[in-house]
């Protein structure tokens, strides 16, 4: 079980984006950078997080661009105008890391674990004992499980999956609730 107390500076994190540091569209795609909303805590969020964190990436999966109905200019715009964001407001991402895949059984489309394993490659200090993955859907939770690491829930798009749940080791309601959740625990 996680205990937010056992964090140090030695632990990974891992954020899906949409739902989680953004506004996510209900059954569509984030295809250009004026759709992309941050939450009102998100930023304030990353900065606690960015404290706390040596390593933090965002693993999201982006099938509209395999669908071709975005393109990688797009989201590449969008990243790079987000991470900028989260860097003046005092928080930070190391590396996103995508999947456009568009077949489910892509060994780097989550549940897939295969975006852990290319941050592991990247990031060689990251033990995925000391790693937590926080997302919004029940395929991120899968996702954590599969990569053997700790998961945490948001609650902001999917508040009704039940929860004990063998995927999930912890619950919140958004992100900032984690990251003071964290920063609360590093003081005791």
């Amino acid at each position: 079980m996680l205990s937010l107390t056992h964090i140090d500076h030695s632990w990974t994190l891992l954020l899906d984006r949409d739902g989680v540091i953004n506004v996510e569209k209900d059954n569509d795609y984030i295809l250009h950078w004026n759709e992309f909303h941050f939450y009102p805590y998100s930023l304030d969020a990353l900065a606690i997080l960015a404290k706390i964190f040596p390593t933090i990436c965002v693993v999201t999966n982006q099938k509209g661009v395999g669908k071709g109905i975005m393109t990688i200019d797009s989201l590449t715009e969008i990243h790079t105008n987000m991470i900028a964001s989260i860097y003046h407001a005092g928080g930070r991402i190391d590396k996103i890391y995508y999947c456009t895949d568009v077949e489910n059984d892509s060994p780097n489309r989550k549940p897939q674990p295969g975006m852990a394993f290319q941050a592991k490659k990247d990031f060689p200090a990251i033990d995925f004992s000391k790693t937590i993955m926080v997302g919004n859907r029940p395929s991120d939770m899968r996702f954590g499980r599969n990569a053997g690491v700790h998961t945490v829930y948001l609650n902001t798009t999917h508040p009704e999956t039940p929860v004990p749940h063998p995927d999930i080791d912890l619950r919140f309601e958004n992100l900032l609730a984690f990251a003071q959740a964290c920063e609360a625990a590093k003081k005791m």
